[in-house]
Order: structure tokens, then sequence, then C-alpha cells
């Protein structure tokens, strides 16, 4: 399906500290860029827990599922687009999900083909300039400053 030069150590590695830590729900999250350095962003609908939000193309990692393929299904579910890499690891956060789960979600960088998003579950979609990205929370915008950093 894809490919990566996120190395299998790396992906165990990241297994083990969220076991470590009590981590109870495991997320991945896309950073998709176009080729004018805009970044994919998706709006919660209001009436959705965190409603209103802008956020990464992101969903959970189901039972038995790797992180990169979850990535993949993820993306595809929410935009309709098609990974076709997973490039560099940008870090995670936690937070509580809508069930008071304690839940990490761990970034990634994602090549993709086409540029048509088709939403299913978000209200709105933007390729987001700069400016634009500071509309995420703090810890997106900690995500992004390092994607930044890692294109410079």
């Amino acid at each position: 399906m894809t490919t990566s030069t996120v190395t299998p150590d790396l992906l165990d590695e990241l297994a083990r500290t969220a076991a470590r830590d009590g981590i109870e729900k495991i997320v991945v999250g896309a950073v998709i860029a176009s080729e004018d350095g805009k970044v994919l962003l998706l709006h919660r609908p209001a009436d959705d827990y965190l409603g209103g939000l802008w956020e990464l193309p992101s969903g959970g990692v189901e039972p038995g599922e790797g992180l990169l393929d979850a990535l993949g299904r993820e993306v595809a579910e929410e935009t309709g687009l098609t990974v076709t890499e997973v490039g560099t690891y940008l870090g995670h956060f936690d937070y509580r999900s809508g069930s008071g789960s304690r839940t990490r979600q761990y970034n990634f960088t994602a090549s993709i083909t086409g540029q048509t998003v088709t939403l299913s579950e978000h209200d709105a979609h933007t390729w987001a300039d700069n400016g634009q990205q500071a509309q995420v929370s703090g810890a997106v915008q900690a995500v992004l400053g390092i994607w930044r950093q890692t294109t410079a």
C-alpha cells in the first residue's frame, strides 16, 4: 500500500512507550502538504466532540492494526485521498477522548495521490497557509512547527 522512511524499530518503540505510559487509545494524524506548502486541515462539525475545531486528518488505530496502515485507512475514510508514502515522524501529543480514554496521537508526514477531497466526517476542509494553520489547537500547532523545521 504505502512506502515509508519510518522504521519498524521506531514503530515498536512508540508502541512500548504508549503501553508504559498507560495510554488506552492510539490515534494517528497526517500532515499532508501541497506543493506550495499548504497543509490539509479538516473542520469538525459543531455538534461533534470538540466541535468547531480545525484538525489534521486523523483517527483511531484498530486493534491489531499497524500505525501506518491506520494512517492510510483514516486518510482515505476522512478525505477520499490515497496515501502513497508515510514520511517523517513528527511527534505525539496526549489528550482525553470523548469517552475519557487516555489517548495519544502519533503524527507523520504523508504524501497522497489526487487533490479532490471528499469529506465523510467533517463539514469543511482547507489547504491552510502558515497564517491559517494558527487556527488549530496548540498541540497541532507544535506538530506543524516540527514539520516546518523538517522541510526548511
